[in-house]
C-alpha cells in the first residue's frame, strides 16, 4: 500500500512538473514575441537621441556666432540647459543601448541554433544574466531586494561557447542564490543583509564563473540530490527540479568543464561553473 502511495504522490509531482513546464513554454513564446517588437521601438528611442543630440550641437553653434546679440546671464541659462540636455540624452542612448542588448540575448536565448559555438564576451553574458534574473526575481517575490557584488576579470578573451547553453546555466545558478538570500531574509532578521557575489577570472587555461550568496545554505541531503531530476527544495510552482541538472548537463557534457559547490547550511553557498578555455 504504502509503495502504490509513493507512486501515486511521483504522479502528481510529474504532472504537476509538466504543467509548470507547460505554463514556462508558452510565456517563452510570448517573451521572444514581446522582445521582438519592443526592439523597434527602442531603435527608434536611440536614433531620435542621436539625431537631438546633432541638433543641440548645431544649436551651440548658432548661439556662439550670436553672443554679441544675446545678454550674458541668457547666454549662460542657455548653456546649462544645453549641457543638462545633452546628459540626458546621453543617459538615454545608455539605457536604450542596454535595453537592445538584453533583448538581443533573450532572443539569441530563444533562437540560437542547437549546439552551435560562438565567439562569445563570456562577462557581458554572464553580467546581463545575473541582472535579468535579479529584476525576474523582483517581479515574482514579493519584497525582494538584495546587494549584487561584481568582479569580472580583464584577462578573459573571446571564447567559443554555445551562448543560449550558456546563459541559461548562468540563470539556473542565479536564479537559486537569490532564492535562497530571499528564504533566509523571511526569517525577520533585522542585520541579515542579502547579498549575491558574482565573480568571473581566469585560472590558468579554465575560465571559472563563482556565483556565491550568504542565504540558507544546503543540507547534506541536498548536496547528495542536487542533481537529480525533479528534485527541488522549492514550493510547488516555484521550481521544476530540473536547474541543476540541466546545467551539469550544459557544463559538462557541452562545454567539457565540470561543476563544483562548497556550502554551509545557514551560512552560505558558492557554485563554480569551470570551462577550459577555447579561443
Amino acid at each position: 500500500m504504502e509503495t502504490i502511495e509513493q507512486l501515486k504522490r511521483q504522479v502528481e509531482s510529474l504532472q504537476d512538473q509538466l504543467r509548470q513546464q507547460e505554463k514556462m513554454a508558452t510565456l517563452g513564446l510570448l517573451t521572444a514575441g514581446i522582445v521582438h517588437e519592443i526592439r523597434n521601438p527602442l531603435n527608434f528611442v536611440i536614433n531620435f537621441s542621436k539625431l537631438s543630440g546633432d541638433l543641440i550641437k548645431d544649436l551651440e553653434e548658432d548661439i556662439e556666432a550670436n553672443t554679441a546679440d544675446i545678454d550674458g546671464d541668457d547666454v549662460e541659462d542657455i548653456r546649462d540647459i544645453m549641457e543638462s540636455l545633452k546628459e540626458n540624452l546621453q543617459k538615454i542612448k545608455e539605457h536604450g543601448d542596454r535595453a537592445i542588448s538584453i533583448i538581443q540575448n533573450i532572443l539569441l536565448y530563444s533562437r540560437g541554433k542547437e549546439d552551435e559555438f560562438i565567439p562569445t564576451d563570456v562577462c557581458k553574458l554572464v553580467k546581463e544574466y545575473v541582472w535579468l534574473s535579479y529584476h525576474a526575481m523582483r517581479a515574482n517575490l514579493k519584497n525582494f531586494n538584495i546587494s549584487i557584488l561584481e568582479d569580472y576579470g580583464k584577462d578573459i578573451p573571446m571564447m567559443s561557447v554555445v551562448p543560449q547553453d550558456l546563459s541559461r546555466a548562468v540563470l539556473n545558478v542565479m536564479n537559486n542564490a537569490c532564492y535562497a538570500v530571499w528564504d533566509k531574509a523571511q526569517n525577520g532578521d533585522a542585520d541579515y543583509k542579502p547579498t549575491v557575489s558574482v565573480k568571473v577570472e581566469r585560472q590558468a587555461e579554465e575560465l571559472v564563473i563563482s556565483i556565491t550568496d550568504n542565504g540558507v545554505g544546503m543540507s547534506p541531503e541536498v548536496k547528495q540530490r542536487l542533481f537529480e531530476t525533479f528534485f527541488t527544495t522549492k514550493p510547488t510552482g516555484q521550481g521544476t527540479g530540473l536547474g541543476m541538472f540541466i546545467t551539469r548537463s550544459i557544463i559538462e557534457e557541452k562545454h567539457h568543464g565540470r561543476i563544483e559547490f562548497d556550502s554551509e547550511e545557514g551560512r552560505f553557498t558558492t557554485f563554480s561553473l569551470i570551462i577550459p578555455i577555447k579561443a
